[in-house]
């Protein structure tokens, strides 16, 4: 055992056991099957962890340690539903072969193979709603507890429970293997997998309700299971673009609230308090992944962000450059945000009048038609163009339609000011 203590121990370990959870669950279902008990049995090895480790030290071989314990657990829970079905079936036979606990408790898996893409296709099967897919990858890849998922996304334990049960067993329903899809297949299942980091960063980063602008739990897990992918797959244009632009977007969140935890735009923050290091990163991963790769939406919006993010001042953002790259995204992808960002960087490269117009069949498109950020965007272009009376009007609706109070209590105030 090697002993981990300090002030930091406990993030520490967290960490650790985080970064062990997919390869400890992919050792288990390559193995035995079952995804559904090996995931439960790992999260009963990861509080077996949480709970031993601190005081008798971490072992020499963690990922065997947890393999060991998750093993053990989960040839319990097969003899238990072997018995079970037996019981409902009446019958005297033994379970069928996938189910064999012959290795018993002693299996360990001490090749190192990285299975975590694997693992990630079967979170995001298409079978699964965006909902489930995003709670199972962060349960069964990121290693967090139905608890946390839960207090990240402000429901309670219990509905995201039922959440992840349903997943595994729609999982299960739709007879899954632990292997990669076919080749085929790939490229689509691939766009969900970067899609769900996506989703799960940007619930990270603007919360979308509650009392706090942001989980910083949630853009942490999700930045590092795209390093996690990237490292699986370097060549990959789309994985170091969606890297980039989490990174790009997460160096500003130091700026984006006040002490009082209220909302600053990004006009207004403080760039010096933008974490200069992450910028660097980004910015060298999107330049790279343009020059050599074959460009896709994620490499389009870090560039974007980059942008951003290298202006001095907000003055010097180069708001056409900005407005060309959503002109390419715009061919790219038919997302109703897209718009929206761009008809605020139409206003602001041209004037207001020209965003407005942007804006205009918005109104129309379903998506987003009762959003509050397509009202927060109109108010915003309203003022710019010196309407303060429709521009209150829209701010108000904007405030009464979002759930998150930070951006409920900024949009009031933006009321208020014109009032």
């Amino acid at each position: 055992m090697t002993a981990r203590r300090g002030g930091g121990a406990s993030s520490d370990l967290e960490l650790l056991l985080r970064e062990q959870a997919p390869q400890v669950l992919s050792a288990l279902v390559r193995h035995y099957g079952h995804f559904d008990l090996a995931e439960e049995a790992v999260q009963e090895a990861l509080l077996a962890a949480a709970q031993q480790w601190p005081d008798e030290g971490v072992p020499d071989n963690p990922r065997g340690w947890l393999i060991r314990v998750g093993s053990r657990r989960l040839t319990d829970l097969l003899r238990s539903e072997s018995a079970r079905r037996r019981r409902e079936e009446n019958a005297a036979q033994l379970a069928a072969p996938e189910e064999s606990v012959a290795s018993g408790p002693d299996f360990d898996d001490p090749g190192g193979r990285d299975d975590t893409l694997t693992l990630l296709f079967l979170c995001c099967h298409p079978a699964l709603s965006p909902a489930s897919q995003i709670a199972l990858t962060l349960r069964a890849v990121g290693g967090l507890t139905t608890a946390q998922i839960a207090a990240a996304f402000l429901v309670p334990e219990a509905t995201m429970a039922q959440r992840i049960s349903r997943a595994k067993r729609s999982i299960k329903q739709a007879g899954s293997t632990f292997e990669l899809p076919p080749e085929a297949e790939r490229d689509e299942r691939m766009g969900a997998v970067l899609h769900v980091l996506y989703l799960i960063f940007n619930e990270g980063y603007t919360a979308s309700s509650g009392t706090s602008l942001h989980s910083a739990e949630l853009t942490t897990e999700a930045i590092r299971l795209v390093r996690g992918v990237r490292r699986l797959l370097p060549d990959d244009g789309e994985v170091a673009g969606l890297l980039a632009l989490m990174l790009l977007t997460d160096a500003r969140r130091p700026a984006r609230t006040g002490p009082d935890g209220a909302l600053i735009p990004l006009a207004e923050q403080d760039r010096s308090k933008w974490n200069k290091d992450t910028i660097v990163e980004g910015e060298a991963l999107v330049s790279d992944a343009l020059s050599r790769t074959q460009l896709g939406p994620y490499q389009v919006q870090a560039a974007i962000a980059a942008v951003h993010d290298t202006a001095e001042r907000a003055e010097a953002t180069d708001w056409r450059q900005i407005v060309a790259l959503y002109d390419v995204l715009e061919q790219m992808v038919d997302n109703p945000m897209v718009k929206l960002n761009h008809a605020v960087a139409v206003a602001m490269a041209t004037g207001p009048k020209e965003g407005l117009a942007v804006l205009e069949p918005l109104e129309s498109d379903d998506r987003v038609a009762g959003h509050h950020r397509l009202e927060a965007v109109r108010a915003h272009l309203l003022e710019m163009s010196g309407d303060t009376a429709a521009a209150r009007e829209s701010y108000l609706l904007a405030a009464r339609r979002t759930t998150s109070a930070p951006e409920r209590d900024y949009l009031q105030s933006k009321a208020d000011r014109l009032a």
